[in-house]
């Protein structure tokens, strides 16, 4: 145990606070672009593509979307997507669950390629954002369609 622990407590107590649906939202675009062990430049710019054109990161000063963007980082690099996964799911919002599922399809899709994980990670969103079967088969079609050429 550090002087750090003794004085400050729990050292994750800091990274524990729980997210807000903006950090659940990119959480999971983060994830999707890490979850087959590597991150493209194609990924990493659809991320910052797909985030700077929603309302939802609209109000928030470059410090603070910086801010926000290496706290989920940080996540990532200290406990793997899954973590990151752990920690956005709860503060996704009901609407916004078919937008952050199409979104990181989209990430997936970005590279051209769909590895085993990437097809996990996919299926394990479906699931707990409880998107329907059939519907999230509709979404996947048209963002392959999308990517496709």
């Amino acid at each position: 145990m550090s002087l750090f622990d003794d004085v400050l407590g729990d050292s994750d107590a800091f990274s524990e606070k729980s997210f807000g649906p903006q950090e659940g939202f990119a959480g999971i675009l983060i994830s999707a672009s890490a979850c087959d062990g590597h991150t493209s430049d194609e990924e990493v710019r659809g991320v910052m593509k797909i985030l700077g054109r929603m309302k939802l990161y609209s109000r928030l000063s470059d410090s603070n979307f910086g801010s926000m963007m290496d706290r989920l980082l940080g996540v990532l690099k200290k406990g793997g997507p899954e973590k990151l996964i752990q920690k956005s799911i709860p503060a996704i919002p009901p609407e916004l669950r078919e937008t952050v599922f199409v979104n990181a399809c989209d990430i997936v899709l970005a590279d051209g390629v769909v590895e085993n994980d990437e097809k996990e990670f996919i299926d394990q969103m479906m699931r707990q954002l409880e998107i329907e079967d059939n519907r999230a088969k509709t979404i996947i079609k048209v963002m392959v369609y999308k990517n496709k050429g």
